[in-house]
């Protein structure tokens, strides 16, 4: 993701954007003098008194955010990624994750808007443009056109799809600094220091590898010297270091708060916020030779993405739409970005900040971070391609522990799948219903709760879906996944030891308990078909259409429909057909046609020897 580049006057009041540079720069008067740079720009220091944090259900909110019926939505981001590449699986896992939350959050019940999009300014944009023999724009429609066709892929069910170079943002991005630059935040200065291209971002040698080389991209930073705009973020300490403490949950996991509050106390330093050796970007306002620095600009793409189509293009209108954000999400790499300059802008333009930023960790290939930059990148269409959307979304969210690094490898990712989604999931209702068409016509004979009067295991399933809340309630999806995998379990086991199989033969009062045994592990079917569906949303409506029901009846679910109950006297279950086919390993395809060419070789020995016989 980058940065954005504004500019303001404090004498005409014209917004104009500037560059965000981090924490490695050398400000010529910015860290040694600060009285020099009052003299350049004397309104550029005010107390940091004059701003206040605004939380949406807060005391006070309402000085800062209009009160309306759209407050209760729950908004909730994806980066803006970065256009100077393809899609990759480290952006798709971000994604997939947000569409879950989103998924379950409107089965609950909310108002959701889900907010996507592409960060299609700066340097590295012009840079990947050339190389491909196209110019900025143009690179920049193929590449955000790759990732809308990704996320329909992966069956990406976003509200709001956000391009940094739509002219709505850039509206909104004036307008912000212009408010950032009246509050005296935005000052002129010199720096120097080194430069991740990659990052773009300026680096601290401290925390630089041998020879200068960035930790994250593992190239080495050059050493750049330019005259900008920066934001004042050291006025920003105090206030930053007693909200994160008031607010513990504002960063998540909590080990990734600890990294936020270090880097805070360690001191912040006010960072560049426009380029003048960019020109793919927003002009600053009043100052044609700079552009606005990226994050400057990007982040804004959250708030002006809450924008409909014909409102008016402006702050307030945006706010009113939806801001504060309920969640950011995030890869733990642009965490600093997130949960420190990003709370400081909006501090400054009075704006309310974000009830959560979560900051999740790599997937990793090899043991290394997937990066377009590294070149050791998953390509997430191959994977869709070869085993299917539900199986990539189920094994990322299931073995990857949300908040964590996880590593892919194909042979986990294939066992995994086949033994939750296949053989636990899928075969337990193919068989059920295999049992239901072959002993009672493919129809229930009772109702699911009458099925159950007076079994435990229905007690057991309701503390199941319980847990499955819980976890998706606080982001474990892993969790959540495990414990809706644990209700199939439970019914595998429940099906085992009942034999409804034997008891049909039986006859009679014995026969009629199998009927109701068969309703039960359906019914248990139908609640996990409610409850996983933020996960794998075309199982779970193969496994509602095996169950009788339409399209429409799937799509109107909400979390209520995990309730037992649900199945009814009379009800037709469709044809059995698996669900979930399972995937064959190639190195188990090439033993099976190994062992049928010799099977073949063996057969072609036999006749030829006896031909001999005859003979």
């Amino acid at each position: 993701m980058a940065a954005g580049r504004a500019l303001f006057s404090s004498q005409n009041g014209l917004a104009a954007v500037a560059p965000l540079s981090s924490i490695g720069y050398r400000a010529r008067g910015l860290a040694s003098s600060l009285p020099l740079l009052r003299r350049r720009c004397p309104s550029a220091f005010v107390s940091s008194s004059a701003c206040c944090w605004s939380r949406p259900h807060s005391e006070g909110a309402g000085e800062r955010v209009m009160k309306s019926e759209k407050e209760e939505a729950f908004v909730l981001t994806t980066p803006l990624y970065y256009v100077n590449a393809p899609p990759h699986m480290g952006s798709a896992y971000t994604t997939i994750a947000a569409d879950a939350i989103a998924r379950f959050q409107r089965l609950l019940g909310k108002r959701v808007v889900f907010i996507t999009g592409t960060d299609e300014h700066g340097e590295k944009i012009a840079a990947a443009a050339e190389a491909s023999g196209r110019n900025p724009r143009e690179h920049c429609d193929t590449i955000s056109q790759s990732y809308k066709i990704l996320w329909r892929e992966l069956h990406i069910a976003y509200d709001k799809f956000i391009r940094t170079t739509d002219s709505k943002h850039e509206a909104i991005v004036k307008e912000f600094y212009s408010r950032v630059l009246n509050n005296g935040d935005i000052y002129r200065a010199d720096y120097e220091g080194l430069y991740c291209v990659n990052c773009e971002e300026y680096k601290d040698e401290k925390e630089l590898l041998e020879n200068n080389c960035c930790p994250m991209h593992l190239k080495p930073c050059v050493l750049r010297k330019e005259d900008n705009y920066f934001f004042a973020l050291s006025k920003y300490q105090k206030t930053l270091e007693d909200y994160l403490t008031s607010n513990p949950d504002f960063v998540k996991p909590s080990f990734r708060l600890n990294e936020v509050q270090g880097w805070i106390k360690n001191g912040l330093r006010d960072f560049s916020i426009s380029r003048s050796s960019v020109e793919w970007g927003i002009p600053v306002p009043n100052d044609d030779k700079q552009t606005i620095y990226v994050w400057f600009d990007a982040l804004l793409g959250y708030v002006s993405a809450l924008l409909e189509e014909g409102e008016q293009t402006n702050l307030e209108q945006a706010v009113c739409s939806g801001w504060p954000a309920s969640l950011h999400l995030i890869g733990k790499d642009i965490l600093r970005f997130h949960a420190v300059y990003w709370p400081a802008m909006l501090l400054s333009a009075g704006l309310s900040v974000p009830n959560m930023v979560f900051g999740h960790g790599f997937l990793t290939k090899d043991g290394m971070k997937m990066g377009k930059s590294l070149g050791n990148t998953l390509e997430p269409k191959d994977l869709v391609q070869r085993f299917g959307a539900d199986a990539v979304r189920y094994f990322f969210l299931r073995e990857v522990e949300f908040g964590n690094d996880g590593d892919y490898s194909e042979d986990r990712f294939i066992n995994t799948v086949n033994a939750h989604l296949a053989n636990t999931i899928g075969n337990l209702l193919n068989r059920t219903l295999g049992l239901l068409k072959k002993n009672c016509q493919s129809m229930l004979a009772f109702d699911s709760s009458i099925a159950a009067e007076g079994n435990l295991f229905k007690d057991s399933v309701d503390q199941l879906v319980e847990k499955a809340k819980y976890h998706y309630e606080n982001l474990s999806l892993s969790s959540a996944c495990e414990s809706i995998l644990d209700i199939a379990n439970a019914g595998n086991l429940y099906m085992d030891e009942r034999a409804p199989w034997s008891l049909f033969k039986q006859g009679g009062a014995s026969s009629e308990m199998a009927a109701k045994d068969l309703v039960i592990i359906l019914e248990i079917m139908r609640i996990i078909a409610t409850a996983l569906s933020p996960i794998t949303p075309s199982l779970c409506s193969r496994i509602y259409s095996q169950l009788g029901f339409s399209k429409e009846q799937f799509e109107a679910v909400t979390w209520d429909d995990t309730k037992w109950g649900g199945l009814k006297a009379g009800q037709i279950m469709a044809e059995p057909k698996p669900v979930f086919a399972r995937i064959e390993n190639i190195k188990e395809v090439d033993v099976k046609n190994e062992v049928v060419r010799n099977k073949n070789k063996d057969k072609k020995k036999a006749s030829r020897q006896q031909g001999l016989v005859e003979a």
